[in-house]
């Protein structure tokens, strides 16, 4: 979603959720699903009809990443963790136990890491890449 929200940082005017989900090559009904989330906490908004679509509706240097990932409901933030399938197995309860503080310990950091970066501070970086990446067309080769 943050690359929704940041191809919509770049656009004036609404962008239709076909539009938004063809670029993130999933299904309009899907992205509409996760968008209403982000609407719900007031970042983003939409208007139905001719002309309609989807627009930013917040300050991007208000917004964490943070904030937009709990607005997304909280996802899993790490691919490994903890094993729930067979909480009677004893080597289930051996690894969850070595390794349980050490996942809360990362996934703690990582939202704290989160909360420092706003969608303001990505957009900027992605200009600048946008400007270096023209430059680099303009004659210069890639390095």
């Amino acid at each position: 979603m943050l690359h929704v929200l940041l191809h919509m940082a770049q656009t004036d005017g609404p962008v239709t959720s076909e539009v938004l989900a063809e670029a993130m090559d999933t299904n309009p009904v899907v992205l509409r699903r996760v968008m209403a989330g982000l609407r719900d906490q007031g970042y983003v908004q939409s208007e139905k009809g001719h002309g309609g679509g989807w627009t930013l509706a917040c300050d991007l240097a208000k917004v964490t990443l943070r904030d937009v990932y709990t607005a997304l409901g909280s996802p899993s933030l790490l691919a490994i963790g903890n094993r729930t399938e067979t909480p009677g197995c004893v080597v289930e309860q051996a690894v969850n136990a070595a390794l349980g503080k050490s996942f809360d310990d990362a996934e703690a950091l990582l939202l704290e890491r989160l909360g420092e970066v706003t969608l303001a501070t990505l957009g900027e970086d992605v200009r600048t890449r946008v400007a270096i990446r023209g430059a680099c067309r303009g004659g210069r080769k890639h390095g």
